[in-house]
């Protein structure tokens, strides 16, 4: 249903600007919009450990270890100390003895071997510790493909009280409006950037020869609280490398922030004389209630009117009788045109000087105008 709500506004309607310009309003406005801060620290820690992680791995500690076994005589390669201290406990393993020459045959024999050991606690550390963040990442890229956005609440509040004044009318108007609406809010295209570099960071640390190594012989994860070993506590990268282990730990249920900003102000610009003008539409509204009634009455006085010199008319036309009873009808018609003719040419006699000097006026107005065209 279309009531033509405009069709009541008229440009050239002259109780506008009487309407409008004495219009006394205040609009206040009350504008908060939640915003999800994206808490992207973590990512940053990242980025700015990796190259002290790069360099741990592309230096990695080592250890000698000594592996023991016990083989058969004939697969010895060479006889140790550690391999006679072993058969002179294990005399079992004698399968010959020659008390003459003294000479000892073993059936077995201690192998004792020594060779350098990349498994050692500080390489399994920052194995375990590439692997933190692999989780991180995962968690927090698993809804980046944007069919899961944020949502931000908005809202918007606005109170209007305004009064003015037409001819002998006072009107008043008071309104309070309000909107609340939860819209879409994708990441930031700068968080976006950032998880890109920190994925090709990774695949840098996970292509080192240690990490390699490591992940083929599943190696033993590191658990929490730490072994502060003296290459933890003294190493520079190893130092910056147990910061972030120790930051990623405590903030493994790390989330996003919704933040209110919030502004309250009285308005003075454009909005507030859109609403004014808004007021002079409603007064127009609510004033076709009375249109009906005003007609009527103006109808009313119309006939009132009519009737009061219709009666008047007739109080003339009897006092005329009455101081002339000998009049007769064609008498008193013929008087009362003549009058009426008198009347009509006295009333245009009178006009005419007042038209002459008017177009007169006018006359010298056109000249004037046109000598300055000319110059």
């Amino acid at each position: 249903m279309n009531l033509n709500v405009l069709n009541l506004i008229n440009e050239h309607n002259p109780d506008m600007p009487l309407f409008i310009n004495k219009i006394d309003s205040k609009l206040m406005l009350d504008i908060s919009k939640n915003e999800i801060i994206e808490n992207d620290e973590w990512i940053d820690q990242v980025l700015f450990t990796a190259p002290y992680l790069e360099k741990a791995l592309r230096n990695p500690n080592k250890q000698i270890i000594t592996e023991e076994e016990v083989v058969k005589i004939e697969l010895i390669k060479k006889v140790t100390v550690e391999s006679i201290k072993h058969l002179s406990k294990n005399t079992n393993l004698i399968s010959e003895f020659d008390e003459e020459t003294q000479d000892v045959k073993p059936s077995k024999i201690l192998n004792a071997y020594k060779e350098e050991s990349f498994l050692t606690y500080e390489n399994r550390f920052l194995y375990t510790l590439i692997k933190l963040v692999d989780d991180f990442v995962y968690l927090r890229t698993k809804g980046m493909d944007n069919k899961n956005p944020f949502k931000g609440k908005h809202h918007q509040k606005a109170v209007y009280q305004a009064t003015t004044r037409l001819r002998k009318e006072k009107i008043k108007l008071n309104f309070e409006y309000i909107s609340q609406s939860a819209e879409d809010q994708e990441k930031s295209e700068n968080t976006k950037d950032k998880f890109i570099e920190l994925q090709k960071t990774m695949r840098t640390l996970k292509a080192t020869n240690i990490f390699q190594l490591l992940d083929d012989k599943k190696a033993t994860p590191v658990k929490a609280p730490l072994k502060m070993t003296n290459v933890l506590l003294k190493n520079t990268n190893f130092q910056y490398a147990v910061k972030l282990w120790n930051y990623l730990s405590d903030h493994m249920d790390i989330e996003n922030k919704a933040v209110k900003r919030q502004k309250e102000y009285e308005d003075n610009g454009i909005v507030k004389q859109l609403v004014d003008e808004d007021f002079f539409i409603k007064y127009l509204i609510f004033n076709t209630i009375n249109t009906p009634l005003r007609n009527k009455k103006r109808q009313v006085r119309v006939e009132e009117d009519r009737k009061e010199r219709r009666e008047l008319t007739e109080k003339l036309m009897e006092q005329i009788i009455d101081i002339n009873p000998d009049l007769l009808e064609d008498e008193l018609k013929k008087m009362l045109i003549n009058k009426f003719i008198v009347y009509k040419r006295k009333k245009e006699v009178s006009l005419k000087p007042l038209e002459e000097a008017f177009k007169k006026g006018i006359n010298n107005y056109l000249n004037k105008v046109e000598k300055i065209k000319l110059k």
